[in-house]
């Protein structure tokens, strides 16, 4: 079968093979990128569309962070604990490099603090203070983050480590940060910049993830529909010589 495959029927056959393969898979990534692309596109949509909750709604002090609550837009009301502001750096927004400014917020009631990132800045001497008294923030939450260097007392920390916040603060803190959305009262205009929160969890919307498995399989067809044809020829000819070889041995001297 080996001496059928090198003939330049079959190599040929071969390469249109090579190329259908090539371009069904092209087509499944595709497919899955787009089945990807609308996931994401309903889970902001979804996630957006979901009414603002007070966050003694969605988190519980000291307990773990709910897998429903990634970009849930919750609202809490309190006051900015302003000596606690950190700057965590290094952070990228919009391709330009800064940090992000994280200012604790000391709830009201039940009295649970929880940083906030109130925006980003590319230069950290232009970080502002967080505004005094009162004020209602709405905010999409977000998991703590990994241990990294840096500290509360220091003022510069290289992640949202909510366990240094833990050590430096006391009272009940949720298991838990948010990306600040509005405040209000408002506060004037300054030169950070607002981060989006993070997109929710997603999958893929199953309609194109089952076009592109469709195009996985028109590629198996194609190989099997190849090596099927070729062994077809194969056993031809061996059914021929064979034959061959019988009339061969019957034949009169």
């Amino acid at each position: 079968m080996l001496q059928i495959a090198r003939r330049p029927k079959w190599l040929g056959l071969l390469a249109l093979l090579a190329v259908a393969i090539a371009v069904c898979l092209r087509l499944a990534a595709w497919q899955l990128g787009v089945a990807q692309d609308k996931g994401e596109v309903e889970a902001v949509k979804a996630a957006a569309s979901r009414p603002v909750v007070d966050i003694s709604q969605v988190l519980k002090p000291h307990s773990g962070f709910p897998a429903t609550a990634s970009a849930r837009r919750v609202s809490a009301t309190g006051a900015y604990a302003a000596a606690q502001q950190v700057l965590v750096t290094p952070r990228r927004l919009d391709g330009v490099s800064g940090s992000w400014v994280v200012t604790p917020l000391v709830i009201d009631s039940p009295r649970v603090t929880v940083p906030v990132v109130r925006g980003f800045v590319s230069d950290p001497s232009t970080a502002p203070a967080p505004p005094s008294g009162k004020v209602t923030v709405v905010m999409g939450l977000a998991p703590g983050e990994s241990p990294t260097s840096g500290s509360v007392e220091s003022g510069t920390m290289g992640s949202v480590d909510l366990a240094k916040y833990v050590n430096a603060m006391p009272g009940e803190f949720y298991n838990a940060f948010g990306f600040g959305i509005s405040e209000d009262p408002a506060v004037p205009a300054s030169a950070m910049r607002a981060v989006p929160p993070p997109l929710p969890d997603h999958g893929v919307k199953w309609r194109n993830a089952a076009y592109a498995g469709q195009w996985v399989i028109f590629a198996g067809f194609a190989v099997y529909m190849y090596l099927r044809a070729m062994r077809d020829e194969y056993e031809d000819e061996q059914e021929a010589r064979a034959e061959a070889l019988a009339d061969k041995e019957i034949s009169p001297t």
